[in-house]
């Protein structure tokens, strides 16, 4: 037992929450990426002034790759430590870079030389790595530093005898241009990754009913097994009470009578149950679902429940339901008697309200009211997960889970909420479509 409650060493790749990962990943690729940046404007450096014969200031634009890789030896550094990257700091690095770029191409020509077109890489990785109001930082620094160099620069001298000029519309529609790519790249880039957040948002939801569904098949097995073993010891102790009954030492005792009588009813209720579990295993069904109108079978509901809870008072809120034939689903009776357990058990001793009403033609909404101490916010976050119980005892909480799962497969859902003058609701949402028998249905009759 000190083995499995102890807790065990993880790795750092198990123990650090996604985000945190993903920050450090983002700055490893920062990294690369500025060593990539280094090593191809010092090629660059050194390829057009001496290969090309262009005369350059190259000391002051090496000073500035100089500046560049000592920065990225500090977040190489940054990176080996625990603490998250936030976004702040990756901001800040593509700052930097953005900054070096605009001093490297205001030595160099400024808007003039044709690699100014690189503001354009560093909006697209803030598109991908920051939030907005990061990205909104980088994309004004690059724009600001776009206008200032068709400005201020250094002229780009591919001949000595007369610096290069280049006529103010040409300027205007390099900008225009720039504006509308940055814009552009920002946006799509933005649109695509949210598109991608979602996406696996719905994969994981999708992910984790598939599990939550294989979980049920199982407990349904188990529950099927379990009702077929204990057929048989209940019919042999109904019998031997029935010879106990017929018994002269027993049938002599008043008190003894009355506790065989009650062991028989218990045993009964078990019999019972143990059938409607099969029943909804779908062991015992009939060919033909059993029909009622949709009035006396949320009265059957409350009556049923009343019967086996008579210390409990139960109020039956059941005005205006459309005179509707419906299938009587044993699954919906159920659930609607797991909540009511529920609220029995969180409020003891205090009266109860089963509510069913239609808010709409196509609508049922059945909600069990109580005046307990409502659900925490914990509960709430995290209702109708399996295990969660407010209970205090393992291995509880499955009855919501099991009621929001059988909800879900009749096309409804099932909400909780904390009531404002006290005490707490689970109301049972349902299309009245996926009650009606099948040659009822809307789908059925355009067929």
């Amino acid at each position: 037992m000190n083995a499995i409650t102890s807790p065990a060493p993880v790795t750092e790749a198990v123990a650090v929450a996604p985000e945190r990962r993903a920050g450090r990943a983002n700055l490893r690729q920062l990294i690369e990426l500025r060593w990539l940046a280094v090593g191809g404007q010092l090629a660059t450096v050194v390829v057009v002034h001496h290969g090309l014969g262009i005369q350059l200031p190259w000391a002051e634009m090496l000073s500035l790759l100089g500046i560049l890789a000592a920065f990225n030896l500090f977040s190489h550094w940054r990176a080996q430590l625990s603490q998250p990257v936030s976004q702040i700091e990756l901001c800040v690095g593509l700052l930097v870079d953005v900054g070096v770029l605009t001093g490297q191409l205001y030595l160099a020509g400024g808007s003039d030389n044709p690699f100014i077109y690189l503001y354009l890489l560093q909006v697209a990785v803030a598109s991908v790595l920051l939030r907005p109001v990061y990205l909104l930082a980088v994309i004004c620094c690059a724009v600001s530093g776009f206008v200032l160099l068709m400005q201020w620069h250094r002229p780009l001298l591919l001949d000595p005898s007369s610096p290069t000029t280049l006529s103010p519309n040409y300027l205007g529609g390099v900008l225009l241009c720039f504006l509308l790519n940055v814009g552009l790249v920002s946006v799509f880039i933005v649109r695509i990754n949210r598109n991608l957040r979602q996406r696996d948002a719905e994969l994981a939801a999708l992910r984790q009913r598939a599990a939550e569904e294989v979980h049920i098949v199982r407990m349904g097995l188990l529950a099927s097994g379990a009702a077929h073993e204990l057929g048989t010891p209940l019919a042999t102790l109904s019998v031997i009470l029935g010879d106990w009954a017929h018994m002269a030492p027993f049938a002599a005792e008043p008190e003894l009578r009355e506790e065989i009588e009650e062991m028989q009813r218990q045993i009964m209720r078990c019999k019972a149950i143990v059938t409607g579990i099969l029943m909804s295993a779908g062991e015992m069904r009939g060919e033909a679902p059993g029909l009622t109108h949709l009035g006396a079978f949320v009265e059957r509901l409350a009556a049923d429940w009343r019967r086996s809870h008579p210390q409990v008072e139960l109020a039956l809120h059941a005005n205006g339901l459309p005179a509707l034939e419906i299938i009587s689903d044993t699954a919906l009776q159920q659930v609607i008697g797991n909540l009511l357990d529920n609220a029995a058990e969180a409020a003891p001793g205090l009266p109860l309200v089963l509510q069913a009403q239609c808010p709409d033609e196509d609508t049922l909404e059945l909600a069990v009211l109580d005046r307990g101490p409502g659900f925490s916010d914990e509960m709430l976050a995290h209702f109708g997960e399996p295990y969660q119980s407010s209970k205090g005892q393992p291995g509880r909480g499955m009855g919501l889970f099991l009621s929001v799962n059988v909800a879900r497969t009749l096309g409804g859902r099932l909400q909780a909420a904390n009531r404002a003058d006290g005490g707490a609701a689970v109301a049972l949402t349902l299309p009245l479509a996926s009650l009606l028998p099948r040659q009822s249905r809307p789908d059925a009759q355009h067929r």
